[in-house]
Formats: C-alpha cells, sequence, structure tokens
C-alpha cells in the first residue's frame, strides 16, 4: 500500500491561539430552492456564518427542517449555494471548478444519517470504502489494503470485507459509513446525525468511536443533530439554528449552562435529566404553535411568533448576530438576549 492515503494525524492547534486560522470558515452561506408551480422559493439557508477549528468539535444543531442537513451538504458541495463562501484551510470552495475541487475532496468527507440508504446494496463492503481512494487515483490493490486496515480501525472484522450492507447491523453499518469517510485521510468530516437512527446503546459505542478517532487521527467534525444530550457528549462548541438562522453560538459549556436566546433555552428545557427530582422542580418552556415555513418566513425576528419575550422590535427588525456579554466568546441573535 502507497503511504499516500495513511490517515495520519492532523496536530490541532492551542485551544487559546487566537492567531490560528480556523480550518473551515462559513460565510453568509445561503440555499433558495425554487417553489413548486406557483408556491414560493424556499430559503432554507438564510445567511449563516460559522467557524471550525482545526481538531475541534461544533455542533450545530436545531429542530427537523431548519437547515441543517442543507448546510452540511453546501460544506462538501453535494449542493451548490446559492450565495455565500465556504473556506476551506483558507481556499473558498464554492468556487472551485469540479477538477479544482477533486483534491480537496480527500480533506472533506461525510458521514450520512440512515447507514443503511447511504450505502449501495450492490456493493461489497471492500467496493464501497475502496471507492473514494479509486477515484483518487489508487490501484485496486492498495485501496482493498486500506479498505480492510480501515475496517479494523473501526471495529469491524476485516475478514468480512466481502459482504454486503445487508447483512450488517445498523451500528456496523455507520461503521462502514465511517471507515468510507475515513478513506482518504481527511482533516474535516461532516457528520450528518450519525446516531440518531440507531438504537440507544449503539449510540453510545459510535460516539465513543469518534471521539477515538478524533484523538488519534486530529479530525475536526461539523456533527449535526437534533438530540442535545449528545451534542453536549461530544461538542466543543454549540451553534444553534433556527429557520435557516444561526440564532446562538458559543462554548458548549456556557450554552448549556446559560443560554442566552429564547429558542436555546426552550430547546434545552426539553432534554431529560436523569435525576427524576431535578426533572420535576425545572421550568419547562413551552414554544408556541409550529415553526413558520421556510417559504413565507415571518418579518423582523422570524423566531417572534413563537417567542415569550417578544416586543414590537422583534416583529420588525432582524437581530444581528452579536456578542451578547462583553468578553464572553459568544454571539445571540436576539433584541433581549439572557445576560445571566
Amino acid at each position: 500500500m502507497t503511504t499516500a492515503h495513511a490517515a495520519l494525524p492532523h496536530p490541532a492547534p492551542a485551544p487559546d491561539d487566537a492567531s490560528t486560522p480556523p480550518l473551515l470558515r462559513v460565510s453568509d452561506l445561503t440555499m433558495t430552492f425554487p417553489g413548486r408551480r406557483r408556491s414560493a422559493p424556499v430559503r432554507a439557508v438564510d445567511g449563516v456564518s460559522f467557524e471550525v477549528a482545526e481538531g475541534e468539535t461544533l455542533g450545530l444543531v436545531g429542530e427537523s427542517g431548519c437547515g441543517k442537513s442543507t448546510t452540511g451538504r453546501m460544506i462538501v458541495r453535494l449542493l451548490e449555494p446559492t450565495s455565500g463562501s465556504v473556506a476551506y484551510a483558507g481556499r473558498d470552495v464554492t468556487r472551485l471548478s469540479q477538477r479544482a475541487l477533486k483534491p480537496l475532496r480527500r480533506e472533506m468527507q461525510m458521514v450520512f444519517q440512515d447507514p443503511h440508504s447511504s450505502l449501495n446494496p450492490r456493493q461489497s463492503v471492500a467496493r464501497i470504502i475502496a471507492d473514494p481512494l479509486l477515484v483518487q487515483g489508487s490501484s485496486a490493490a492498495d485501496a482493498r489494503a486500506r479498505a480492510r486496515e480501515l475496517m479494523e480501525l473501526v471495529g469491524l472484522i476485516p475478514e468480512h470485507i466481502d459482504r454486503y450492507p445487508h447483512e450488517f447491523s445498523g451500528g456496523q453499518a455507520q461503521r462502514i459509513g465511517i471507515a468510507r469517510a475515513l478513506a482518504t485521510g481527511p482533516r474535516l468530516v461532516v457528520a450528518d446525525e450519525p446516531v440518531s437512527a440507531l438504537d440507544v446503546s449503539v449510540q453510545a459505542q459510535i460516539v465513543n468511536l469518534m471521539e477515538r478517532l478524533q484523538r488519534e487521527l486530529g479530525l475536526a467534525y461539523l456533527f449535526i443533530a437534533h438530540d442535545l444530550s449528545v451534542v453536549k457528549r461530544v461538542c466543543d462548541r454549540v451553534a444553534v439554528m433556527y429557520l435557516g438562522r444561526i440564532v446562538e453560538v458559543g462554548v458548549k459549556e456556557r450554552v448549556y449552562a446559560a443560554p442566552a436566546h429564547p429558542y436555546t433555552r426552550a430547546l434545552l428545557s426539553a432534554v431529560p435529566l436523569p435525576d427524576p427530582a431535578a426533572e420535576r422542580a425545572r421550568e419547562r418552556i413551552t414554544l408556541l404553535g409550529d415553526p413558520p415555513s421556510p417559504a413565507a418566513p415571518p418579518p423582523g425576528c422570524t423566531f417572534h411568533p413563537r417567542c415569550p419575550k417578544a416586543r414590537e422590535i422583534c416583529r420588525t427588525e432582524a437581530p444581528l448576530l452579536r456578542v451578547a456579554v462583553p468578553g464572553e466568546a459568544r454571539e445571540v441573535a436576539c433584541h433581549f438576549p439572557e445576560t445571566g
């Protein structure tokens, strides 16, 4: 096997090194889907901006339909953004031709939500894992040898390399998907709800695997999820998304301990607590109604129809994502954020 495809560690910068540019910088990213027949266009992602440092895990959370998965697919160019930019290691991948993008695809890979639907049922595990290497120019022998190594790395039996996806459980199939994502030695992995389709006991195994791989290989993750308990376990920072926009982003400990945006507070109030007494005593925040349609978002702050703190300015003026507490590395898009 050639050493060019070995998954070598990528050293992460020191957390307090502000001079180190981020591995990924997403700026004002927008995705508008055309409406069907006479219906209005759908603005699925509306000016999203965030950064991911080398070796870091950023959690992107929110309700179903808020634009999380669309954002992840634009980052790896499975979808073409309507506007905005995605800079990976200083290069704007949204402006690269497919030919120029090919070398960068080695370094940005994706793990999908449903492990079985993301694997070709007509291909053996050997072919599924080896495909990215074959596309990048590896020989069939080298790609197969690398696939065996990756199966062992993710906790699968290499001798099962010629089996097919239907012969594996959901957790095993997700390990195959992770092995495929690691084949080219990426530095950034976009994980789109990687454990939501799995049983709870299997979720813990996959989360442990991803944490181990991050330590061993120096990976950076964009971890897309709706389960805030899982995000709390795996992420360094959290970005909360609502109706296509980031409404709060900051260090995990501060966001969970003292959420500043009303939507973040409502999401966290719904997370079950292990202590029954604490669960009974805490305040539950019930949001009004359902999320508005992205085809017809409300004016001003898009959260105001469901917000218990909404005032007149919220109905007319969209809040900017800004620092809520001076000196704290957290930004909130709210006219009346909690600052305690």
